[in-house]
């Protein structure tokens, strides 16, 4: 964004995302909830850090309250960054392989386990970088296209 001449300074939203990876190997993605920006896209789950909060502790927050489940350890994995045109978003990726709890949709949302390549679309695009980097642990190529 241009104003006189400079770049307008956009403040980053900071999300916690959830890897969930089961031990075939496949990860849980759910769709955006009606009502939100780019509703029905597919994402990994999770959500916006509240004041104080750890990427870790929001992690846990947000999956409770989307999904109803209780995360085992998360640490950060990846940090990226994804200019959406209702926010600049700082995406903290975290895998996380244990966790209790049903699951329950408790936004409205759809959910799928996806081996890769994904038979599920369209994926919001700030997943993209980490699709392929999973993708390349796994010694497969991945089209986002």
């Amino acid at each position: 964004m241009l104003q006189g001449g400079t770049v307008a300074e956009r403040k980053h939203t900071e999300v916690a995302v959830g890897i969930l990876v089961r031990a075939d190997g496949a990860m849980l993605l759910s769709t955006r909830p009606p009502g939100k920006p780019y509703a029905g896209y597919w994402e990994f789950p999770g959500g916006k850090l509240e004041a104080g909060e750890t990427v870790e502790q929001a992690l846990r927050r947000e999956l409770i309250e989307e999904l109803g489940v209780t995360i085992g350890p998360a640490a950060v994995w990846k940090v990226t960054e994804h200019d959406y045109p209702h926010a600049l978003v700082r995406l903290h990726w975290c895998k996380v392989s244990e966790w209790t709890g049903a699951f329950e949709m408790r936004e409205g949302q759809t959910m799928a386990w996806q081996q890769m390549p994904l038979s599920v679309a369209p994926v919001l695009p700030g997943a993209y970088p980490v699709l392929q980097w999973l993708a390349e642990e796994r010694g497969q190529q991945v089209s986002l296209d």
